[in-house]
């Protein structure tokens, strides 16, 4: 768990790590050199998961190799599986990462959203659903690898 304390935010308790895959993790298919390290690193204080439309049905080979719950999603409205998979962890205890209209209804209930800008984009509503814009993964990832880094973005 990552316990901290952000004055004017509140005391932030993280169990879970959700977050999408396709265009967030990955790149044309692939995940993003340093992410797989990070996850793994992740892993050893927050359970991991990673919920995907897997538009280039590689998600879960290219994450063979991370200490991860890969969930590729079927059927209609992606965004509110994903919504619903954050409520059943405990919104309050979930940071997530999304890029894509579908990601948007997990980055508002998760107690932190935050909206990744990688190679393929960010939906408009994103950067209004998260709390925090990033400009790749990893840096969204070092946040939780040095949380002073969060702290200093989210205090007020």
């Amino acid at each position: 768990m990552l316990e901290i304390d952000i004055p004017g935010f509140g005391a932030v308790k993280l169990q879970h790590l959700v977050s999408d895959f396709t265009g967030t993790l990955s790149f044309n298919g692939a995940l993003i050199p340093g992410v797989e390290d990070r996850l793994n690193r992740i892993s050893g204080f927050m359970d991991i998961h990673v919920l995907t439309s897997d538009t280039f049905g590689t998600a879960l080979s290219e994450l063979k190799d991370v200490n991860c719950k890969g969930h590729v999603l079927d059927g209609e409205y992606h965004d509110l599986q994903k919504e619903e998979y954050v409520e059943k962890l405990t919104p309050s205890s979930v940071v997530a990462f999304g890029n894509g209209n579908n990601d948007r209804k997990m980055l508002r209930v998760a107690r932190i959203g935050i909206a990744v800008t990688e190679g393929e984009g960010c939906a408009v509503d994103i950067l209004m659903a998260g709390e925090v814009h990033v400009t790749n993964i990893n840096a969204g990832l070092d946040l939780l690898l040095n949380p002073k880094r969060l702290k200093a973005t989210l205090r007020y």
